[in-house]
């Protein structure tokens, strides 16, 4: 499966950037297949490893906050592997067909 999440503390002021690199930081250090882009932060395996890590990655990201918003899509598929890449892939493809 593929995840893509984004969390965020309430009350945390303007910047929550500290807040996400808590987050972050527990997502590469998993050593799940990952990717970072400015709004989400997507991660694949399977089901329970990656529930994990986003459960981590909220308690990280909520560190001294009582309230945390968390966003989380997820792409529930048998059989496929390196997903985050093949799926980007395809689509380039088709583009280049164009």
């Amino acid at each position: 499966m593929i995840v893509a999440f984004s969390v965020s503390p309430l009350g945390a002021g303007e910047s929550v950037a500290p807040a996400v690199a808590r987050a972050v930081k527990v997502v590469r250090e998993s050593g799940l297949p990952n990717e970072t882009t400015a709004m989400f932060t997507s991660v694949e395996g399977e089901w329970d490893e990656v529930m994990d890590v986003v459960k981590r990655a909220v308690a990280a990201a909520g560190e001294g906050s009582s309230r945390v918003s968390l966003t989380l899509k997820a792409d529930i598929r048998e059989g496929v592997s390196d997903g985050l890449h093949s799926k980007v892939e395809a689509v380039e493809r088709e583009l280049g067909d164009s």
